[in-house]
């Protein structure tokens, strides 16, 4: 029997961006059970008893923070307040980001363009700025997005999602590039349809044993983080499952 490869971030500070959602829960537990010092954003006060309850005896490693990461300033505030901290960014984990689908082109409002690109695309561009930044001064990081297999190839009804993903998975591309003679690993996964509460709310009549599970995807996040992951650069990773 193969057993999986345990990874031991024991030093290691890592930023999770909207760690207290569904997939950020599992992702913060991942590597706190592997000895990294977690720091936490959040926007909502309605998550974190989940959190905790996911985390148990592990909080007492998180430095939660609430803040916007669609807003500059609470941005620079963020990096700011962990690099006087814990003195470094080793891994930025940037799991925010939202869907809103089911409209057509014609049928979509301004404002709901707007959410997608601000949601999915500004808050990427923003923390990777700010996070990288820092990492090029300590001339170490990885940086990991978490895009979407809907950035590959449009379809009906989703065209301010899907095209928000796919310039995501440009920045990544032109980041990485920007950066890899650095020491720094800039990359991102794409996952299809998530197995959370509220997927399977949504989608009652699917076959969620078919979905990916946040699990999993934490697993492919504690790789890209890792020393194994040091040879891949401005990549967008299928985590589809069996979708």
């Amino acid at each position: 029997m193969i057993s999986m490869k345990e990874y031991d971030f024991e030093g290691k500070t890592v930023l999770i961006t909207g760690g207290t959602g569904a997939l950020g829960r599992q992702i913060s537990l991942s590597f706190l059970k592997s000895n990294a010092a977690a720091i936490i954003t959040h926007v909502t006060d309605r998550e974190i008893p989940q959190l905790e309850s996911t985390l148990g005896d592990l909080m007492k490693n998180v430095m939660l923070v609430k803040a916007d990461i669609g807003d500059e300033q609470q941005i620079k505030n963020l990096v700011s307040d962990v690099v006087k901290k814990y003195g470094h960014i080793d891994i930025l984990i940037n799991v925010v980001g939202g869907y809103l689908g089911g409209k057509k082109v014609t049928e979509m409002t301004e404002k709901e363009w707007n959410l997608m690109m601000n949601l999915n695309l500004k808050t990427a561009f923003l923390i990777s700025k700010y996070v990288v930044e820092q990492m090029v001064k300590q001339g170490s990081g990885k940086v990991v997005h978490v895009a979407a297999r809907l950035g590959l190839k449009g379809i009906a009804g989703n065209s301010a999602y899907g095209a928000s993903k796919s310039g995501l998975i440009r920045l990544v591309e032109s980041l990485s590039d920007e950066v890899k003679d650095k020491n720094i690993n800039v990359n991102c996964i794409m996952p299809s349809i998530i197995d959370t509460g509220a997927n399977r709310k949504d989608m009652p009549d699917a076959d969620f044993s078919k979905w990916v599970k946040p699990s999993e995807i934490a697993r492919v996040m504690l790789f890209l983080a890792s020393d194994d992951s040091k040879p891949i650069h401005g990549s967008a990773i299928p985590v589809y499952g069996l979708v």
